[in-house]
């Protein structure tokens, strides 16, 4: 039976190395001299730390920017807020997405259920598996599930014929 797996997968190496870059362009820039601005990668956490909310937003544009270049998509990140963390200083953690939240998946899951395609849609750990008689339902599902969910950067794998 045909089937593809419905997937939010993001390049981490990629993004490690955008975040590297961004720390060194803050080491480097003049308008950042004396400050706190800094950024570092843990755990799928980027912790951007800056001395006001107008630094943060000029660190996330550096970090947008390398991003960019790097070739992952910046639906991937998950933006925080901004929290004090004492005497003037502010930080903000940003979230790397990476799977498909249970949601996300149950919304993915009723588009297709409730356009009445012949294809089932099931959740399986971060992913949405889609099986179907022909292939050519697999491609309708692919199609609707490109235009409905346009906040997520889905991918889709694992097709099988």
């Amino acid at each position: 039976m045909p089937s593809f797996d419905t997937v939010l997968e993001t390049d981490l190496v990629k993004v490690k190395n955008a975040v590297e870059n961004s720390a060194k362009e803050i080491g480097t820039r003049f308008d950042f001299k004396g400050t706190a601005a800094s950024i570092e990668l843990k755990d799928k956490e980027i912790t951007l730390i800056g001395d006001g909310d107008f630094q943060i937003d000029q660190i996330h544009d550096i970090l947008r920017n390398k991003l960019t270049k790097a070739g992952v998509d910046v639906r991937f990140l998950d933006i925080g807020k901004v929290e004090k963390i004492g005497g003037d200083k502010v930080k903000q953690v940003t979230k790397v997405r990476d799977g498909i939240e249970t949601e996300q998946a149950k919304k993915i899951q009723q588009l297709i259920k409730g356009n009445k395609m012949k294809v089932q849609a099931a959740i399986q750990e971060g992913k949405v598996r889609v099986t179907g008689a022909k292939r050519d339902d697999l491609q309708a599902a692919m199609a609707l599930i490109r235009a409905e969910i346009k906040d997520l950067p889905l991918s889709f794998d694992n097709f099988r014929d």
